[in-house]
């Protein structure tokens, strides 16, 4: 169910988000409404680091020292690599 809302909107920029909006096969309340959407549920994508935790162990094992530093390590290879 979807629901009326009205809205204050200066005429010059309603006249180009109406141009837009016909360039793109789209309505103004399309994407007023994809850009509410994406504003709510912008912190509810997961991260890099959930991703990279879901994906299925490898088979190779390595063994790293227990106090090793994976994101110190990042950064001294890029420091080697770009010179800073």
């Amino acid at each position: 169910m979807k629901a009326r809302l009205n809205i204050t909107i200066n005429d010059a920029l309603l006249d180009e988000v109406k141009v837009y909006a016909a360039k793109h096969d789209s309505s103004v309340s399309q994407l007023i409404e994809n850009y509410l959407e994406k504003l709510v549920h912008k912190g509810k994508k997961p991260s890099l680091l959930d991703v990279l935790k879901s994906l299925p162990k490898s088979d190779i094992e390595v063994d790293y020292p227990e106090d090793f530093d994976f994101k110190k390590e990042y950064y001294e290879d890029r420091k080697k690599k770009y010179g800073f």
